[in-house]
């Protein structure tokens, strides 16, 4: 059981990440603001920054890498 819900909060993760980068690259973002019940909306938002965090550590972490150069 505790695998499951592991596997399942890595891959939720992994989708915030992607809407991050989906965001920061195109601009476009899940339009939560059509969602009108407000609590519901207040997970989706700290959701969605979950993926910001791990964008933002992890360029930190690959920009202060050897194995990792700008082009």
């Amino acid at each position: 059981m505790w695998s499951k819900l592991l596997h399942f909060t890595v891959d939720a993760v992994l989708v915030s990440t992607l809407l991050a980068g989906v965001k920061r690259t195109t601009g476009l973002q899940p339009a939560i603001s059509k969602i009108q019940n407000k609590e519901i909306r207040g997970y989706l938002e700290s959701y969605l920054n979950v993926g910001e965090y791990i964008l933002d550590t992890t360029i930190l972490i690959m920009n202060s890498s050897s194995y990792f150069e700008r082009k």
